[in-house]
C-alpha cells in the first residue's frame, strides 16, 4: 500500500504522522511511504532519517496526497486537506469529527473517504490505546500550565500550587478520571496541590482512592460539580465520550460563581469542551479571561512536545496501521473491532460518529 505523510499545517502543530522508526516497519512489510519535505522537522526528524528508514521524500503537499492510498496525519485535517484527498483514500489521525464543520463531513462522504479516528480506536476492555499517550501528555501538562497561569503577572490569583508551611496549597478540581485525569492528578499531587477528582464511575473513584490516598473523590452530580467549582483555584476539564461531543458539565452560571482569577484548563476542548465558557485558543495566545476566570483551551497541547508525542503515539498506532496495510482495509475492518470502532466515514456513509448540536 502507498502511505503518505504530509507536513502538518495547523499553527503550533509540530508532530508528524509517522516517525522514521514507524516508516522502517511499514517499508519492511513491503509498503511504499512518501514523506513530504521537512514534515518531521518540528519533531526533530530530518528528511535524511526518513530516507534511511526507506521513505521517499516528495517536495509538495499535492504529490503526497496524489500518490498515496493511505494518509497518516496527527492533527485534524483542514478543509483544504480534506479536499485534496483522492476519492476512495483512507485517512487516519486525531480527526475529532464530532465537532467538525458539516462541510468537512460532506466532503468525506462525497468522495467516499474512509476516515479513521485514532481517538476512537477502542479495545474490548474499553481502552483507547492510540489516544492514551496524547492523554498522558495533556494530563501531565495541566500542572505546568496551571503553575504559570496562577501567577499574578499572568492574571491569576498569585498562588503557589503546593503552598508553603503556614500557607495552604491550591485547590485543584479535576472533572473526569480517565487517562487525562489520572496524569493530571499525578502531576498536581507531585507539586503538593490539594486535588479533588470527580467522575460518574464509583469503580474509577475507587482506583483513584487506592492510588492517590490523599486525593478527595466525589461522584459526578450537578450539585457536587457546583460545590467544588466554588472553591477551586484550578478547574480541569478532562472528560471524553469517544465519537461524541464532550458533555457540557459546567454552565456559565457555575463559572460566574468561581473565585476571581481562578484558572480553567479545558482539555476536552478537542471535542467541543465541557465548560460553557470555553472556546479554542492557540499556543501563541493560550488564555483569555471570561467571567473573571482565566481560561486555557488549547486543542493540541501535546503538539509542542512533538518528539515525545510522536514517539508515543507511533508506538501505539503501528500495530493497527499494519493490520490495515497488510490485510487491506475491508479485511481489517471486518476482523478488528478496535479499528471498526474508529471508522467515522466509509463508502459514503457515516459510522460511529455522534454529532451533537449545541
Amino acid at each position: 500500500m502507498n502511505v503518505g505523510i504530509p507536513k502538518e499545517v495547523r499553527p503550533f502543530e509540530y508532530r508528524v504522522g509517522l516517525s522514521p522508526a514507524g516508516v522502517e516497519i511499514l517499508v519492511q512489510h513491503g509498503h511504499a511511504v512518501f514523506v513530504e519535505h521537512q514534515a518531521g522537522d518540528g519533531a526533530g526528524f530530518a528528511d535524511d532519517k526518513f530516507q534511511e528508514a526507506g521513505a521517499q521524500i516528495v517536495y509538495s503537499t499535492e504529490e503526497v496526497f496524489g500518490r498515496s492510498e493511505f494518509i497518516l496525519k496527527v492533527a485534524r485535517p483542514t478543509e483544504e486537506e480534506v479536499n485534496r484527498l483522492q476519492p476512495g483514500t483512507i485517512i487516519a489521525g486525531l480527526l475529532h469529527l464530532a465537532s467538525a464543520r458539516q462541510s468537512k463531513i460532506e466532503a468525506l462522504l462525497k468522495n467516499k473517504i474512509t476516515a479513521i479516528a485514532y481517538e476512537q480506536i477502542r479495545e474490548a476492555d474499553g481502552s483507547l490505546p492510540v489516544l492514551r499517550p496524547f492523554s498522558q501528555i495533556g494530563g501531565a501538562m495541566t500542572a505546568e500550565v496551571a503553575t504559570r497561569l496562577l501567577q499574578s503577572n499572568q492574571g491569576g490569583r498569585g498562588i503557589l500550587l503546593g503552598g508553603i508551611p503556614g500557607v495552604p496549597p491550591a485547590e485543584v478540581v479535576i472533572l473526569g478520571g480517565g487517562t487525562v485525569g489520572t496524569y493530571a492528578t499525578r502531576a498536581f499531587t507531585g507539586l503538593g496541590a490539594h486535588v479533588t477528582v470527580i467522575d460518574k464511575s464509583v469503580e474509577i473513584l475507587q482506583r483513584f482512592a487506592d492510588t492517590f490516598p490523599n486525593v478527595v473523590t466525589m461522584i459526578s452530580t450537578p450539585r457536587n460539580i457546583e460545590r467544588t467549582c466554588k472553591y477551586a483555584d484550578v478547574l480541569v476539564g478532562a472528560v471524553l465520550v469517544p465519537g461524541s461531543r464532550a458533555p457540557l458539565l459546567v454552565p456559565r452560571e457555575m463559572v460566574r460563581k468561581m473565585k476571581p482569577r481562578a484558572v480553567i484548563i479545558d482539555v476536552s476542548i478537542d471535542e467541543g469542551g465541557c465548560i460553557e465558557t470555553s472556546r479554542p485558543t492557540t499556543h501563541d495566545h493560550p488564555s483569555y479571561i471570561e467571567e473573571n476566570v482565566v481560561h486555557y483551551c488549547v486543542p493540541n497541547m501535546p503538539g509542542v512536545v512533538a518528539r515525545t508525542a510522536t514517539h508515543g503515539f507511533v508506538n501505539a498506532a503501528v500495530p493497527y496501521l499494519l493490520e490495515i496495510t497488510d490485510l487491506g482495509l475491508e479485511h481489517a475492518i471486518a476482523t478488528s473491532p478496535a479499528i471498526a470502532a474508529a471508522v467515522n466515514t466509509h463508502a459514503g456513509e457515516i459510522h460511529h460518529l455522534s454529532r451533537l448540536v449545541q
